[in-house]
């Protein structure tokens, strides 16, 4: 209907527009404008317009001019029906709404009247209830207190009968959990005591005292049945023993009793082992026994030493298994002292054994060797044992002197023997069969000193000893020997003695002083070899008389060519035999450097005093060149020059 409405204003719109075509052309036409307004309105949009629209075709049922014009009247009066309609239910519904709350007020009214007279009636009843609840809430309280109390300061029937079990029950968690609560009330009553209940807390403290040392003492006794029953050579610690020397601890005497007893169980089975082994071996015979290998000193105190240091690192272990969670001051030292006690019983069988091996007397190298071996096991097994006053500590300290010992008497009476006899040099000037002997003994010493295992600080200062105990009686013998030769042979024979000495000694590590002393010491002894192979030269030409006179000649003797012996003649003889030596001065070697061992060391003689036989010749060359000797052509008499002649020896 409301379309139809619209579509039929529009058309009448478009025919006025038609019938006056001029109408378009007044843009301020005010109903051009609704005109435009309306048809550019989107009524799909507007839902208010199309709710009054929907409202509107209920009761405008016939589109006509006469309904048109009484469209507003129409609404007018409707709304009026409507709102009179309203008006009537409303006053209908209130005067409803007014007879309910009547009698309501009627109801309640009559209530307060029935309550007002049951209160006055009741109202004993009241006061004495309420003092009751009072009184009740006073109780409950008291027995919440009193119940708080007792589970603060008091044990439950289940904690004191684990605390007071049988002699023979075993301990476990639940024992633990009570004394610690046990332990709890005992700190917790120092409460009561600043308090009024002075009274109640001296009895609870004193009844938890007792029963702390009752605690304690089962605790101790079952401790030390399990301490005495770890004799085995296979240590198993239960995590209850650990906990039960945890608490042990809060009663020193107590642990200290049980610590005891676990030493002593620990003794008895290593000292069993000990022997176990030496005499029975492992289990079905492997191991073999050590004793088996009692010919083998090395192998035989080795293997004693080592079952000893296995046995130390065990008992160690077992011990930190059992104080794992000891907290107690000084529990390190404890357990040094505790392992000083358990190896302190297979100390007397090791000592006897190994001072069996010392006293034959098994050389001294085997003797050095044991030295370093007792050495180093004293090193490691302190390590674990952790202090130098353990008896174990102790006697393989005592061992290793023993062995250090003997093996410094044995050289000592080495070198006693050699000075005792001491051997002539042999023809080639080599060193002596007692040398070669003694050195290689030194070699076998050192060899065995660097494959030990010792620490170096240690090594370094038995070394210095090593070295002064066999180097000082060789260079000795080696100088008294040698006192009976000439000055050549003995500078050659105290070289090659030297020279192997030092050889021996260079393959070795802390020997840089001595081969320093070896080197200075050869020097010495090689300036003699070179100045000797000089002078054998210098004879051999016949140039030493002439080199002397040159050395010996002042200005007051006159010219040197009238002296005795330094013509023209005599000068030009020796010119002849100086020139033969150059055209081959290999032929002119002294029979002494052929014996050297070392080339090295012959070169070195032979360059040197090539050099010094150098020098000779540019003397007397400077001399006889001189006008104020007086000598005619001095050319002809040396024709070649010092730098020619040190060229024909280079």
């Amino acid at each position: 209907m409301a379309d139809a409405k619209v579509e039929s204003a529009a058309e009448s719109s478009s025919a006025a527009l038609l019938h006056n075509p001029n109408a378009t052309s007044q843009p301020n036409n005010p109903l051009s404008r609704k005109l435009n307004k309306i048809l550019e309105t989107r009524l799909d949009n507007d839902k208010e317009m199309l709710e009054a629209l929907t409202a509107l075709s209920a009761f405008f049922t016939e589109n006509s001019l006469r309904t048109r014009r009484n469209l507003r009247g129409d609404i007018e009066r409707r709304s009026l029906a409507i709102n009179e309609d309203f008006a009537r239910l409303f006053q209908q519904e209130l005067e409803s709404v007014h007879e309910d709350v009547q009698a309501m007020s009627t109801c309640c009214a009559e209530m307060t009247s029935r309550l007002k007279a049951a209160k006055e009636q009741t109202q004993d009843l009241t006061v004495k209830t309420n003092k009751l609840q009072g009184e009740n809430h006073r109780l409950e309280v008291r027995a919440q207190v009193a119940q708080a109390f007792l589970a603060k300061f008091q044990l439950s029937s289940e904690e004191m009968s684990t605390l007071r079990r049988a002699r023979d029950a075993p301990v476990t968690e639940d024992f633990f959990k009570a004394l610690s609560r046990v332990k709890q009330i005992h700190e917790d009553v120092k409460i009561l005591l600043r308090t009024n209940q002075q009274t109640a807390g001296l009895e609870i403290m004193e009844q938890m005292a007792v029963l702390q040392e009752e605690a304690y003492e089962q605790l101790y006794r079952w401790a030390q049945n399990e301490c005495r029953g770890l004799s085995q050579e296979t240590c198993d610690i239960s995590p209850i023993l650990t906990q039960a020397m945890e608490a042990l601890q809060d009663r020193p005497v107590l642990y200290k009793y049980a610590l005891d007893e676990f030493g002593t169980a620990r003794r008895n089975a290593v000292v069993r082992g000990f022997i176990d082994a030496l005499t029975r071996g492992g289990p079905g015979g492997t191991p073999r026994p050590i004793e088996m290998h009692s010919h083998d000193p090395m192998r035989y105190i080795g293997d004693m030493l080592a079952w000893l240091h296995q046995a130390s690192a065990s008992e160690r272990e077992h011990l930190e298994a059992l104080l794992k969670q000891v907290t107690l001051q000084g529990v390190e030292d404890n357990m040094q002292e505790v392992i000083g006690h358990i190896t302190e019983g297979a100390c007397r069988p090791l000592k006897v054994r190994i001072e069996q091996v010392i006293v034959a007397e098994p050389g001294a190298v085997l003797l050095y060797k044991l030295s370093n071996l007792l050495k180093f096991y004293h090193h490691t097994i302190s390590a674990i044992v952790g202090t130098s006053a353990a008896s174990l500590l102790m006697t393989v300290e005592e061992m290793h002197m023993l062995s250090k010992k003997m093996f410094f008497n044995s050289l000592s009476l080495h070198a006693s023997r050699l000075m005792d006899k001491v051997e002539l040099p042999p023809p080639d000037l080599g060193p002596t069969a007692s040398l070669t002997q003694t050195l290689a003994l030194l070699r076998e010493v050192l060899a065995s000193h660097d494959s030990s295992v010792v620490p170096v600080g240690a090594r370094q200062a038995d070394f210095a000893q090593v070295l002064s105990c066999i180097l000082d009686p060789l260079l000795q013998l080696c100088t008294v020997s040698a006192s009976n030769l000439g000055t050549t042979d003995m500078a050659t024979y105290m070289v090659n003695s030297l020279y192997v000495m030092k050889t021996a000694l260079a393959l070795f590590e802390f020997t840089d002083k001595r081969l320093e002393m070896l080197e200075f010491q050869i020097e010495a002894h090689l300036d003699t070899l070179i100045n000797e192979q000089a002078s054998y030269v210098l004879t051999r030409t016949s140039l030493s008389y002439i080199y002397n006179r040159v050395q010996q000649h002042n200005a007051e003797q006159g010219p040197m060519s009238l002296l005795p012996g330094m013509d023209v003649s005599s000068v030009k003889a020796a010119m002849v035999q100086f020139d033969r030596y150059l055209s081959s001065p290999d032929s002119l070697l002294m029979p002494q450097l052929n014996f050297l061992l070392s080339a090295a060391i012959k070169d070195q003689i032979f360059s040197q005093s090539t050099e010094l036989v150098c020098r000779a010749y540019g003397d007397v060359h400077a001399a006889l060149g001189s006008p104020a000797n007086a000598y005619k052509d001095p050319e002809h008499l040396l024709p070649r020059s010092p730098q020619q002649v040190r060229a024909l020896l280079s």
